[in-house]
């Protein structure tokens, strides 16, 4: 039976991959900095060699968007650096495979289509700079998958739709911006697709394709049309004010347009891609 190891496992992802580990036939170890400091090569690699993996799973990111403009050396060290070492571990063996997740803010935004795998990268932030980086690291890398994704969500850790309901509940009206188009991405459905992937290729289903795979949920969304959404399932009584980008300034510049094109990962790995107003209730269910 094949064993998984998650790093940063504390984080939205980690711990829904968590949550539905017993669906699947794999044995999952789950690690974050207190088991395991990815940025630490030596101790990685020792970890590794005691507690051998047929698949990792990096979940470790600085992911506070504007956090990122005020710490680029972190957010370099663990968005980059980490993929630098786990590449450098898995070369003492050659069975294990690094499934990696990304993001859409490594595109400009300039390109008002869904985005496939092959279009040009040139991210506006630091987040999006330092990702991009962590992604070259495995470019070209035969036992590498990365799999971009956007505007997270899930019942676990910091993200808008928990935002969105504290605030629904502490004010009556919230100005969010409408002019910056994407599509959310329930965690659960992320880990569901990736999980797959992996007990796919286990079983001989699929073959193990490496390179850069997009997932997110279908459809596509302003982050206004996703409060209001949000707005409508949990019975608020407060208005969600649109607002332009302008309007509402940040330290990290966002793209204008991120939509995902989900046709590679739908093709090669079978991997079934939910509409997000279903997976946006299905949270909103678990959280409420």
């Amino acid at each position: 039976m094949s064993h998984v190891l998650v790093t940063g496992a504390n984080g939205q992802l980690g711990r829904e991959i968590k949550k539905i580990r017993n669906s699947f036939k794999q044995i999952y170890t789950f690690t974050d900095i207190e088991e395991l400091d990815v940025t630490d090569k030596g101790a990685l690699k020792s970890y590794i060699a005691s507690h051998p993996a047929d698949y990792i799973i990096n979940c470790a990111a600085f992911t506070d968007v504007d956090g990122a403009e005020a710490e680029p050396e972190r957010a370099m060290q663990l968005n980059r650096d980490v993929l630098i070492n786990l590449k450098d571990c898995i070369e003492d063996y050659p069975n294990t495979r690094l499934i990696h997740i990304s993001t859409d803010y490594i595109f400009k935004g300039d390109i008002i289509r869904p985005l496939s795998e092959e279009d040009a990268t040139d991210p506006l932030s630091v987040y999006g700079k330092t990702k991009l980086e962590g992604e070259k690291v495995l470019y070209g890398h035969p036992r590498s998958l990365i799999i971009r994704t956007s505007w997270l969500f899930s019942v676990f850790g910091k993200n808008f739709v928990k935002s969105m309901i504290n605030r629904m509940d502490q004010r009556n009206d919230l100005r969010i911006v409408y002019d910056q188009l994407g599509t959310p991405t329930y965690a659960e459905d992320l880990s569901r697709a990736i999980m797959q992937i992996i007990s796919d290729v286990e079983s001989g289903k699929s073959a193990f394709v490496p390179g850069v795979f997009n997932f997110s949920n279908e459809g596509v969304c302003s982050w206004y049309d996703l409060a209001v959404e949000v707005c409508r399932l949990i019975n608020c009584k407060g208005k969600v004010l649109p607002v332009e980008t302008k309007e509402y300034p940040l330290p990290a510049t966002r793209p204008v347009y991120s939509v995902l094109n989900k046709s590679k990962i739908k093709e090669v790995y079978g991997v079934e891609v939910p509409y997000w107003r279903e997976s946006l209730e299905k949270c909103i269910k678990n959280l409420l």
